[in-house]
């Protein structure tokens, strides 16, 4: 997949914002005439200059802000994708899980559900969490824990299943 090579030459976290990131990748995908990834990259483009401008004022987002935002656009893909396939629209479905996969990559590596596990042991054993009733206080440490790194989906499951 040629996209991918695109984010791994443009993509360096630890030295550039997503947002120099998207730029480089994006001058990438046109020389390469990209369609997949160009629209990817549009659409993470277009995200982020609305979030910036929602506050009123031209400011750099975040690291976990751009996060969010990235998850944000990859859950829509999937969720399309499902309901294209549940429709038997295999045409539409795949642009859309083509599309997240690009925009997945400048996400960090995700963790499995037994390094998610771990982690809500951990919080329930601070906590002192008894059950259903402490759900919210648990997720909420989790979730800062994890940061970008799960889907907030596989985070409550687990968490239901260790409360319950």
């Amino acid at each position: 997949m040629l996209s991918c090579q695109l984010v791994r030459k443009c993509e360096s976290k630890n030295t550039m914002s997503l947002q120099t990131a998207i730029m480089k990748a994006l001058k990438e995908a046109m020389k390469a005439k990209d369609q997949n990834a160009l629209t990817s990259l549009r659409a993470v483009k277009s995200a982020i200059l609305l979030a910036q401008t929602e506050s009123g004022a031209k400011e750099e987002l975040t690291e976990a802000q751009e996060l969010k935002l990235l998850q944000k656009l990859v859950k829509q893909r999937k969720d399309s994708a499902k309901i294209f396939t549940e429709q038997n629209r295999t045409d539409l479905a795949e642009p859309e899980l083509a599309q997240a996969a690009v925009i997945a990559q400048f996400l960090p590596q995700q963790m499995d559900e037994d390094a998610i596990a771990a982690i809500v042991d951990q919080v329930i054993a601070e906590t002192g969490a008894q059950g259903m009733k402490d759900m919210g206080k648990v997720m909420g440490q989790v979730n800062a824990k994890v940061a970008g790194k799960a889907d907030g989906s596989t985070v409550a499951k687990v968490v239901k299943e260790k409360l319950s």
